[in-house]
Formats: structure tokens, C-alpha cells, sequence
């Protein structure tokens, strides 16, 4: 690191520190020659990460890209407005944790769409029809019966769990 004062290579640190969450180090250092004190801040580099098309074109992973498409779907949903960003950086740390370099289009589609249907139903058919490139309406149909039985299937899950009678506390209380 140099100096900004004199132009030194040799500099020593004095302070080292982690901010936040963030993989970024602040360090404090002292020039050896001038004895200048100046702050440097480090950002952890990972490895990139590259998309394997589906044409077997090659690109760079690129998380805003992937922000944008999941923001696209959100629109005008009620979900959070970080919503798209989290679910970039959720899918992002996904890929990186399986140790891999290159990486299908295909699974970060995927993961999109599971990502969205956890979120938002509608966003999640917004970017499915776009992203399965849906024939006909029939595809899209299929689509929708498939997430309203799932629902159904949640509810009945709901309704066999939930105690039988009285309050939530499980007390009875006597008819008035």
C-alpha cells in the first residue's frame, strides 16, 4: 500500500477492523518514512462466478440482472421493496456455497422461480410464463391449477392442526 503522502510502498498497519456484516476491513496505517497515518478499506474478493447459456454462450454472474428480472415480477405486489435485492443475494449465496465456478442459466431460472413462489404467487406466474415461454393458455392454466391445490393442500393441513373447540387456550367456558 503507499503512502498518499510521500508515495512509500513501506507502511505498517496500526488498526484492523471488520465493518458490519459486509466483508470489508478497515485498516488503519502509518507510513515508515513520513510517518503519515492514513485509512484503507479492503473488500474481500470471491471467486467469479460464470453463466453457462443455454446457446453455451459464457457470461459473468451478475446479480443486479438478476435483481431486476425478480423486481420485474414484484411489481405491484405487497411484498417488501428490498424483496427482489434479498432474494438476488439469497440465490447469489446459493450458488457460491456449492463450490462451483460456472453455473446453468437453467438452475438460476429455477431458483428464481422458487424464490418467487415463495414470495408472491402472481410474481411467480408473472415470471414463470415469461421465463417457461408458456405455448398457450392451457400451459398457463396448468400452471395455476398446480398452485391452487397446493393451497388447498395447506389449508387442509391448517384445519386438521388446529384444536377442536373451545378457546385457543384450550379452557371451556360455559354457555351464557
Amino acid at each position: 500500500m503507499r503512502c498518499p503522502n510521500c508515495g512509500e510502498r513501506d507502511t505498517r498497519v496500526v488498526d484492523s477492523r471488520d465493518l458490519d456484516e459486509s466483508a470489508t476491513i478497515r485498516r488503519r496505517r502509518e507510513c515508515n518514512l513520513c510517518t503519515t497515518r492514513f485509512t484503507t478499506y479492503e473488500r474481500i474478493e470471491s471467486a467469479r462466478l460464470t453463466v453457462l447459456k443455454s446457446d453455451n454462450r459464457r457470461e459473468e454472474f451478475d446479480r443486479d440482472k438478476l435483481a431486476s428480472g425478480l423486481a420485474k415480477a414484484l411489481t405491484r405486489r405487497p411484498v417488501p421493496p428490498d424483496a427482489a435485492a434479498r432474494a438476488a443475494e439469497e440465490i447469489e449465496a446459493a450458488l457460491r456455497s456449492r463450490g462451483v465456478s460456472e453455473v446453468p442459466s437453467g438452475d438460476i431460472g429455477q431458483m428464481a422461480m422458487d424464490k418467487l413462489r415463495e414470495l408472491d404467487q402472481i410474481a411467480y406466474i408473472r415470471f414463470a410464463s415469461v421465463y417457461q415461454s408458456y405455448e398457450g393458455l392451457e400451459d398457463l392454466r396448468k400452471e395455476v391449477d398446480s398452485l391452487l391445490s397446493e393451497r388447498e393442500e395447506v389449508e387442509r393441513e391448517v384445519v386438521v392442526d388446529r384444536p377442536r373447540g373451545g378457546s385457543a387456550s384450550g379452557k371451556r367456558y360455559p354457555k351464557r
